[in-house]
């Protein structure tokens, strides 16, 4: 067994210590917004530091689930992160696979002009105008289509994919296997932790899309639920046009705004947990070697 030392002890506690401040001070706008859509709004004027009310009050969450256009932004997210994540595996699974192979013909040129693409871009009006002329502009795709494979997650999953023995491979190709074969019942459940890592990462990213559903959507029914909640958290009358019947039941526009602050981050930050445990090792063992 090896004997700590003293500056050891030390070092773990000043670790834990900063780790702890760190993850606090990262906690605390979410734990403000929470308990403030459930303060009344007199109690907040008295004490904007008070994150303990004295009493909940649910009304602004009831308003909102009578938004309308919130339910839209929400099956408009929905979509778009479900149909993003399976595209987004899907492409890079059959793409990572076969550049995981060192004697396949034209593959350093093909990684060449992947890593290519990690530094520079069309801009973003030879993008905009992509998207017009291929008739995607106001529509759900123009949100899927464009990060449907990024070049450093490809990278990534290429290099996982590299770190298994290729015996398991050789062994199936022996045995009659093809290659669609071996992906799909060696690979693919070999490199789950990795799968789930990058489900993680276009998850989160999907559902927090904003920018470019600014610049390729005009139309309010198409817009995803960060665009719709930017609308009506920033929009001093939008809360009041979505919720006509707030002032008579008492609520405020504050209380309701910070109700949907929570109500539209909360489903990514339950299903993150569920998969957290994959996260760590699916990039470490991605990144050992190319």
């Amino acid at each position: 067994m090896k004997i700590r030392s003293n500056g050891d002890r030390v070092f773990d506690v000043v670790n834990y210590t900063v780790i702890t401040l760190f993850a606090l001070v990262c906690l605390f706008p979410f734990v403000y917004v929470a308990a403030f859509s459930i303060t009344p709004y007199t109690e907040y004027l008295q004490n904007p530091l008070k994150l303990i009310p004295s009493h909940a009050e649910f009304g602004a969450y009831r308003q909102i689930f009578k938004m309308t256009v919130l339910w839209t932004g929400y099956r408009n997210t929905i979509l778009i992160t479900v149909a993003g994540v399976l595209i987004n595996i899907f492409l890079m699974l059959i793409t990572a696979y076969p550049l995981s192979k060192r004697d396949l013909k034209g593959r350093n040129v093909a990684l060449i002009l992947i890593t290519f693409t990690m530094f520079f871009n069309g801009g973003l009006i030879p993008n905009f105008y992509l998207i017009r002329s291929l008739h995607l502009y106001n529509s759900l795709w123009s949100l899927i289509l464009p990060g449907a494979l990024g070049a450093y997650n490809l990278i990534l999953m290429k290099n996982f994919i590299s770190n298994i023995p290729p015996s398991l491979e050789e062994s199936a190709s022996i045995d009659g296997a093809n290659e669609v074969t071996i992906l799909a019942k060696i690979i693919i459940p070999l490199s789950k932790p990795a799968i789930a890592t990058f489900v993680i990462f276009h998850a989160v990213s999907q559902w927090n899309l904003f920018f470019n559903a600014v610049i390729y959507t005009s139309k309010r029914e198409l817009w995803p639920l960060m665009l719709i909640v930017r609308d009506l958290v920033v929009d001093s009358g939008a809360v009041a046009r979505d919720t006509s019947d707030a002032v008579n039941t008492g609520v405020t526009e504050f209380t309701i705004k910070m109700a949907i602050i929570i109500f539209s981050t909360l489903p990514i930050l339950l299903i993150f947990p569920f998969m957290q445990k994959y996260f760590m090792k699916g990039i470490l063992i991605g990144s050992i070697k190319g």
